[in-house]
């Protein structure tokens, strides 16, 4: 019997090989010098608005705005403390209320581990053990996006300290989300830290354009966004890694917790965009709000994903209504009209 052996690779072949694969190291490793360089110059123009506390030992960014009682914001998928500032919102329930804002693991100032996956569940009793820290018992918790399933899991996990729930185009029972899935290459272990580390920012940095502007349609990006948003912060290689992480993570966790939904005894108020592009509201936040007993739900005409931009009279109301001992104010002349379930 005769086998055939392939030939192996001729020391000239490898050699030859050896000057491309050279050069392709070198104009990775100087892309990943670019990269560092880039965030460490975002990090100097875009420094922290609050303070870092060392929670079970990892650093949470936390900033505060206003007195009386406490509303805590929780920012979705992508972006950091700093929206809630510049979208105004803060400012607005400031007016009545202590706002506290936290940047949930691997955005803005707050760390990611990797000692465990950051579930909502695990990113709730992170944010739970923070607001403990800083004398806060029991809050509104306002979460938007992502950050309404982390809202979720703290109302479920520590009932004792949500005074009520206000949730912001919130993703909630699982789809079929291709998008979520290409996005989450940059959180693969290895293939991943290179990825974010070379081409994933300039790559990130030319497709951003179109998903801020699929996240604001129907209506324009507001001129306030695209002049304070800190874009290179999210941009960062540390951002990336949590935003793909939390990317891969949004559809098990909304199956997960889909079936604990029944069993949330929190007051919860449910706004959403009927133009939101990104979260059907009509499969999401109806299904939601059929899911659990006594909650409100307002479908808002005419507004996309970021709502928090343009429904902030609404977002104070749903707010006011989970307060004990407030009235909601009245709404000024020429607020949108709602659908209300």
């Amino acid at each position: 019997m005769t086998t055939t052996r392939k030939a192996l690779p001729s020391k000239k072949s490898v050699l030859g090989k050896a000057p491309a694969l050279v050069a392709a190291a070198g104009a990775a490793a100087a892309l990943a010098l670019f990269n560092a360089r880039r965030a460490s110059g975002a990090e100097r123009q875009h420094p922290p608005i609050g303070r870092r506390l060392l929670i079970d030992g990892i650093h949470v960014h936390v900033a505060e705005w206003g007195q009386g009682s406490p509303v805590v914001l929780i920012h979705g998928n992508g972006t950091m403390v700093h929206d809630w500032a510049v979208s105004g919102l803060a400012e607005r329930l400031a007016r009545d209320h202590r706002v506290i804002a936290i940047d949930r693991p691997g955005y803005g100032y707050t760390e990611r581990p990797r000692d465990r996956a950051w579930t909502p569940e695990a990113q709730a009793a992170l944010i739970a053990t923070t607001l403990r820290r800083i004398g806060v018992e029991r809050a509104v918790i306002v979460g938007h996006s992502w950050g309404a399933l982390t809202a979720l899991a703290l109302g479920l996990d520590h009932p004792e300290m949500a005074q009520g729930l206000v949730l912001l185009s919130g993703y909630y029972v699982p789809t079929v989300r291709p998008d979520a899935w290409a996005a989450s290459g940059p959180a693969i272990p290895g293939l991943g830290d290179v990825l974010r580390y070379t081409i994933a920012p300039p790559l990130s940095a030319m497709i951003a354009p179109k998903l801020i502007a699929k996240v604001f349609a129907p209506r324009p990006v507001p001129a306030r966004f695209a002049k304070g948003f800190p874009l290179a912060l999210a941009l960062r290689p540390f951002q990336l890694r949590g935003s793909a992480a939390d990317s891969a993570l949004m559809v098990p966790a909304a199956a997960r917790l889909r079936d604990r939904y029944a069993d949330l005894s929190v007051p919860t108020a449910i706004l959403a965009g009927d133009g939101d592009g990104v979260v059907d509201p009509w499969r999401h936040a109806i299904a939601l709000h059929q899911a659990i007993e006594g909650s409100t739900l307002q479908i808002l005409p005419g507004l996309g994903h970021m709502i928090h931009y343009d429904a902030q009279d609404e977002i104070a109301e749903a707010v006011a209504m989970l307060q004990p001992n407030e009235t909601p104010r009245a709404h000024v002349a020429g607020t949108r009209s709602r659908l209300a379930l």
